[in-house]
């Protein structure tokens, strides 16, 4: 399911994802969309504080083992979420891999043909 594919009815962002997380498996994509710092502190690339809310709703709800975080860049990861698969989300592919990895390991079939597949 992807989130922003399906209708809003006019719910906020956290009661779509509650109507539609009764998933198996989440992918969240930590993307260098914001900047934040300690005080008094250099800001930093990071991930928008409501991916990172949505992050800690899947493991919350599915487990750690249920969700890869693919991570775009050199940003800030939270330290609270240890344990979370963060893995690269490059522009080279090396992400699907990675992602089909944990999904296999999570019990999903996966077809390796397909997951490797170069995209054009």
């Amino acid at each position: 399911i992807i989130l922003h594919e399906q209708a809003n009815q006019g719910r906020t962002i956290i009661e779509k994802i509650e109507a539609h997380g009764d998933v198996g498996f989440a992918v969240i994509l930590l993307t260098p969309d914001d900047v934040g710092a300690v005080k008094g502190g250099e800001p930093l690339p990071r991930a928008r504080q409501n991916v990172l809310l949505e992050l800690g709703y899947f493991v919350g709800r599915l487990g750690r083992s249920r969700v890869c975080a693919l991570k775009r860049g050199d940003i800030e990861v939270p330290s609270d979420f240890g344990g979370v698969v963060y893995e690269p989300f490059d522009a080279g592919g090396s992400w699907k891999q990675a992602l089909s990895r944990e999904l296999e390991a999570a019990g999903f079939d996966i077809d390796w043909n397909v997951a490797m597949k170069p995209q054009h």
